[in-house]
């Protein structure tokens, strides 16, 4: 008799890699005695060189490891013993492989020392990864539980064993140490984290609240300071809602930019609208680091999906100039979208928005920044296209996946994709989605270069700022509203997410004798608790066009500069 789905995901026992020592042999208080676990709360359980290791963002420990006053052993023991910790807390790993880490961290030092140099620009990093890149020796799951003992839910020739993804590839040349894969919702078709391996995955900010999804586990994981950089994926906000969740930065890639190759993912070839890779990290710099290291190594020469296109440093170094030249010309603009034509954001977003523009209208006296309204296509009938592109093959891929152990379908995905799968579409209803696409990301272009009619310099602004969700958190299953993330998957726009502020139930009040205008509104506004709130980080998005990561992780750094 076969096993049942419990038994196999039983089987998977991440505590029991994780050592006896490291093990918490404490009662962990609810939500209602500890609602939040970040900060002194885990530090309880670290020494105080492995606080100073963890809370240091990646940049700071490279500069620590690439001139040998760290050893890429003490930075690697210190992140795997916080990410035991910071697991044990939440769930939020999927697997952690600590032996091994500790193994290439020594090999790191090894020749440190006989070279007197690094390996590489990211000697000695650690780098948490999504549950959806393969990495040599470790099992890849995707949150299904039918994949667990399997190569993608096939029985395997060992050969898999030795198999990685070509980022994961990449970033082990850069020198980067392997510790840890982090939980993610089966198919990854979720804002929202669960899965029948682990359970559900609050955030350990407010944990009467989810951590968000699909890259819910780095979210976490980056907010309890168990990793200084993350690696995500991103289809409809995967990056961007866990990162405005948990308090962290997040950055959507353009299609292209960063190589997919060897990586599974659902829905394989459904190209209309693409999950695209990116990275999250505690600190903006990060971001930019990472990525201009990953652009070394040439992605497009092993991923044919990669455009050639190198890290720009003229992008950020432009926009410098503009900055410094007061009184110019050459002078900065943003759009702002308060809301779309759908949803009304959240109280704590909507002071977030404001907190923001604020920030930018009072540095345009000196700095010559310009804020406008942003008031572009309908997003409805762009979440239309993305809804239409996601059920290209009505969910076989994803029920087949559940279906390998029986388990039951997360109810986050049979919300859209049902209990079994649906008539799939044709090759002419691909097509005419196709279209609807281009046409739709013509007219948004077409609005965006409009924009130069209502700028002090005559060109269009140089990004927008938008809600992520309009959610100021979520409690669990009542993540509904997609589209604030979704369109910038549409348009395929780079988009970079930061950190705010915090709900605050004094100021972040719900509204009173609100009258919705449509169903989804309405949810909305429902969903909104100041008392459950209350604490629960609020990030935003910065929006630049397509290609453009250089550009929007500057454009970002100006905001978050003036929001200090």
């Amino acid at each position: 008799m076969s096993q049942n789905f419990e038994t196999i995901a039983e089987s998977k026992a991440i505590l029991n890699a994780i050592p006896e020592q490291w093990r918490l042999n404490i009662t962990i208080p609810a939500a209602e005695e500890q609602r939040d676990i970040t900060g002194k709360y885990i530090q309880q359980f670290l020494t105080a060189s492995e606080v100073e290791i963890t809370e240091t963002d990646a940049v700071g420990i490279l500069e620590h490891t690439t001139t040998g006053k760290w050893s890429a052993r003490d930075v690697t023991e210190a992140f795997c013993h916080r990410a035991a910790i910071a697991h044990q807390l939440t769930n939020c790993l999927l697997d952690i492989f600590i032996d091994v880490a500790l193994e290439h961290a020594d090999t790191l030092d090894a020749y440190y020392h006989e070279h007197n140099k690094p390996i590489s620009p990211l000697h000695g990093l650690p780098i948490s990864l999504k549950d959806q890149f393969h990495v040599r020796g470790a099992e890849t799951t995707m949150g299904y539980v039918g994949w667990i003992g399997t190569f993608e839910g096939q029985k395997g020739t060992g050969k898999e064993r030795h198999f990685e993804s070509q980022l994961v590839a990449d970033l082990r040349q850069l020198g980067v140490v392997f510790y840890c894969k982090t939980t993610v919702p089966p198919s990854l078709m979720s804002p929202e984290t669960h899965n029948n391996i682990v359970g559900y995955l609050f955030n350990p900010k407010n944990r009467h609240l989810s951590a968000g999804g699909s890259s819910g586990g780095e979210g976490a994981l980056l907010s309890l300071r168990g990793s200084p950089v993350g690696m995500g994926t991103d289809i409809g906000g995967s990056i961007r809602i866990p990162s405005s969740f948990n308090g962290v930065y997040g950055l959507r890639s353009s299609t292209g930019r960063l190589p997919y190759e060897r990586t599974p993912n659902s829905m394989d070839g459904q190209e209309s609208i693409l999950s695209v890779v990116g990275p999250m990290a505690t600190t903006l710099r990060s971001l930019t680091f990472v990525m201009k290291a990953l652009l070394s190594m040439q992605p497009w020469l092993h991923d044919p999906m990669v455009i050639e296109l190198p890290w720009r440093d003229e992008q950020a170094s432009r926009l410098q100039a503009t900055i410094e030249k007061l009184g110019s010309s050459e002078k900065l603009s943003f759009g702002v979208l308060r809301r779309d034509d759908v949803v009304f954001p959240s109280p704590p977003v909507r002071r977030a928005i404001e907190m923001v523009v604020k920030a930018l209208e009072n540095a345009g006296h000196e700095y010559c920044l310009k804020v406008i309204e942003w008031k572009p296509p309908p997003h409805s009938r762009g979440l239309d296209i993305a809804v239409e592109a996601w059920m290209y093959e009505g969910g076989e891929d994803i029920h087949n996946a559940f279906g390998l152990s029986g388990e039951p379908v997360i109810s986050h995905i049979s919300r859209r994709y049902g209990n079994k799968p649906v008539e799939q579409k044709r090759a002419s209803d691909i097509a005419a989605n196709n279209i609807a696409r281009r046409k739709y990301r013509k007219e948004y272009l077409d609005y965006w270069n409009s924009t130069a009619n209502l700028t002090h310099s005559g060109q269009p602004v140089d990004a927008f700022i938008s809600p992520v969700s309009p959610y100021g958190g979520t409690r669990p299953n009542t993540y509904h509203y997609v589209t604030y993330s979704t369109i910038i998957n549409v348009l395929d726009y780079s988009s970079v997410t930061f950190p705010v502020t915090y709900v605050d139930k004094n100021v972040d009040v719900a509204d009173d004798g609100y009258v919705a205008a449509n169903p989804a509104d309405q949810q909305v506004f429902e969903s909104y608790d100041p008392e459950i709130h209350d604490g629960s980080p609020v990030g935003l998005q910065v929006v630049g066009r397509r290609l453009q990561e250089e550009k929007t992780l500057a454009l970002a750094k100006v905001i978050t500069d003036l929001l200090v």
